[in-house]
């Protein structure tokens, strides 16, 4: 646990701090949790499923669905316009099946917060695919394993094709997990679980783990620099250190093979392409250069690292209309939807050639480091 320190701003009427999970998470001596992450007003879904839906060409078509009425789990459907067979995104063609964890240090966040909404909807859009953002429990009300549990039967819900939308549009041969920060650590233990005797009827195409939560007993050469930045990084090292302890209710600590996966276990993942997207401010970065150095190690996938320079962890959902947000964006939606990505370049290229015909200009930079090896 972290060293108690003196409570700060409008919380000094709970005492004295115990467990300093800045930026996300507080908790007091006497047993107060502060949620320093407040998550926005939630966003409503935009059909109850219980008539037809063709999406229109340009939305995104939302739906809740409850995926185990014993834990609550529940999980956020995403259908992009085209999906009936506009032309858009194939001809009708069935879509690549997204499940989607978010990110919040496993204690905050919501598929049906405008900022995770946000983000899933996109990406639906963007790469064509039908998006399943994932509802998962938090700690620590819920300790780990609770959201792992609760992944792998999103999982389990999704390729059984039990839901009319997902049966009617997703392609079961295309499927996908990808999760940001504390999201992609899970989906990482879901396709573990996926490539044990409980998964071998699950074929998994694809993981897009984007700033992967990783974590160890001992730090990184990095990770010892970064404790002694002047300008600190968002993730400080000693609040990493508490994370995991806190989470697992006690239960485990930064060996955990499921926050520290070994190399031999990381490189007999079960899906035959994965994207690691790491950012070069981002305390965790090494960890994630690592991951993908180590699923190479496994051979017969396609590994492909992303690099987003002078970013810090998560930038793409705060800032989201950044270039560096959006070529992120890019790279993560022509990896899950190579065809689908290829048809929406052509038209905006085309947009784009309208719109210098008649004499305006537009520039755009790039900070992304793309580094691909099969």
């Amino acid at each position: 646990m972290a060293r108690p320190s003196p409570a700060i701003g409008g919380s000094a009427a709970c005492g004295r701090i115990a467990v300093d999970l800045y930026p996300f998470l507080r908790v007091y001596e006497g047993g107060h949790i502060e949620r320093l992450v407040r998550s926005t007003a939630a966003v409503a879904a935009s059909h109850d499923g219980t008539t037809a839906v063709r999406p229109a060409r340009n939305e995104v078509t939302t739906r809740d669905v409850v995926i185990d009425e014993g834990t609550g789990a529940s999980a956020r459907l995403f259908l992009p316009g085209g999906a009936a067979g506009d032309g858009r995104f194939g001809g009708g063609r069935r879509l690549p099946l997204v499940l989607y964890f978010h990110g919040g240090a496993f204690v905050t966040g919501s598929a049906f917060g405008r900022l995770f909404h946000r983000y899933a909807a996109s990406l639906a859009a963007r790469a064509g695919a039908l998006v399943v953002s994932v509802e998962y429990r938090l700690a620590p009300e819920h300790p780990l394993p609770a959201a792992f549990v609760d992944g792998w039967a999103a999982l389990r819900w999704a390729t059984s094709l039990d839901d009319p939308w997902v049966a009617r549009y997703a392609d079961p041969m295309r499927v996908f997990l990808t999760g940001e920060s504390a999201g992609a650590t899970i989906a990482h233990n879901v396709a573990v679980r996926a490539a044990g005797p409980d998964g071998d009827d699950i074929d998994i195409e694809g993981m897009a783990l984007l700033q992967p939560c990783f974590w160890g007993a001992k730090w990184l050469p990095s990770e010892e620099a970064a404790s002694k930045r002047d300008e600190p990084p968002m993730l400080a090292p000693v609040r990493l250190d508490a994370l995991w302890p806190y989470v697992t209710a006690g239960a485990a600590g930064n060996d955990d093979p499921r926050i520290d996966p070994p190399a031999e276990e990381v490189s007999s993942i079960p899906c035959r392409r994965v994207l690691v997207a790491v950012a070069e401010k981002d305390v965790l970065s090494d960890r994630g250069r690592r991951y993908a150095a180590q699923l190479r190690c496994g051979g017969g996938r396609e590994v492909t690292l992303v690099e987003s320079d002078g970013e810090d962890h998560c930038f793409h959902l705060y800032r989201p209309a950044r270039a560096s947000a959006v070529e992120l964006m890019d790279r993560v939606a022509e990896f899950i939807s190579p065809t689908s990505c290829l048809q929406l370049q052509k038209q905006e290229l085309h947009g784009r050639r309208r719109t210098l015909h008649h004499g305006n200009t537009a520039a755009s930079s790039s900070g992304l480091a793309i580094n691909s090896i099969n």
